[in-house]
């Protein structure tokens, strides 16, 4: 399966790096995975940051920003089925920025640490020559039974995604909602065979995800979720939608549709196609969001 650009960097820059006793997963998943002696539960570690111009604009509304700033890293600890703990902050600032912006960043930053249970631990700012930029990183913490990784999906498994793709420009990316109750009830529940959350666009991460799992992915176009007045590509491509893409067995279909309308009536989870033994996307498969392509 051809990787993208990015992909390709980060294999380069990573291959040899040294790896902790105790680290279970490294670079590669949603987060690295730490193990804790003598308990049941394991670390999640993850960072990520958003970038003036790349990810947000000065014109945006800072406290969008910063829910958006938290949100990112908390989808990602979602996505491995576990649950935010204590995030490290740090601001990279213009000296000309004037100090309010960063009190209405902290409005919303605060609103998303509050909404679910995360904690500012610290963290360090630093004057910027170019534009801003923020860094975090997040502790999460899960069951060891419960954790699930990109690569335990299986030829047949069903593939399904949560909510609605595309047009994230106007506005989702910086209002999207993680899917940590979601994530926490399908891995208590179902066990997902693998999963990860739609941060590049469909057209990168399906792909990483089959990847992962040693598959091919074949799926039905007409049975996209797309958000009202998106295209099917915008579906595939515009990134940043912040959905989980996961993959389960084909026993567990029925029971899981039945149960997640009750659980979850306002979200719809939909069925997109399955994964299998060719280890190669589609023709004509699309890329999503590439930071170096």
């Amino acid at each position: 399966m051809k990787k993208n650009p990015e992909d390709r960097f980060l294999r380069d820059l990573l291959r040899g790096i040294p790896a902790g006793r105790d680290l279970v997963v490294g670079p590669g998943d949603d987060c690295a995975v730490v193990r804790v002696p003598g308990a049941s539960e394991v670390l999640l570690l993850k960072t990520d940051c958003i970038v003036e111009d790349v990810h947000f604009l000065r014109s945006h509304d800072p406290a969008r920003v910063g829910w958006k700033a938290l949100a990112r890293t908390i989808s990602d600890v979602a996505a491995m089925g576990g649950r935010p703990g204590q995030a490290l902050i740090t601001l990279f600032t213009p000296s000309d920025l004037p100090a309010g912006y960063w009190k209405k960043f902290y409005s919303g930053l605060n609103r998303a640490a509050t909404r679910f249970e995360v904690g500012i631990a610290g963290g360090e700012i630093s004057r910027s020559p170019g534009g801003m930029a923020v860094s975090i990183a997040l502790t999460g913490h899960v069951a060891a039974r419960h954790l699930v990784l990109r690569s335990g999906g299986k030829p047949g498994h069903r593939l399904f995604v949560t909510g609605r793709l595309g047009g994230s420009i106007a506005g989702h990316h910086l209002d999207f909602v993680p899917r940590v109750a979601e994530a926490r009830w399908l891995v208590e529940n179902f066990r997902p065979s693998a999963m990860m959350d739609l941060s590049d666009g469909l057209g990168s991460d399906l792909p990483r995800l089959a990847s992962a799992s040693k598959c091919g992915f074949a799926i039905d176009p007409g049975q996209l979720p797309i958000r009202p007045g998106c295209t099917r590509d915008q579906a595939l491509t515009d990134g940043e939608d912040y959905e989980l893409l996961f993959a389960c067995a084909p026993s567990k279909e029925r029971v899981l549709r039945r149960n997640w309308v009750v659980m979850f009536p306002d979200t719809p989870l939909t069925m997109i196609g399955e994964l299998n033994e060719t280890f190669r996307s589609p023709r004509n498969w699309p890329g999503g969001w590439d930071h170096f392509g």
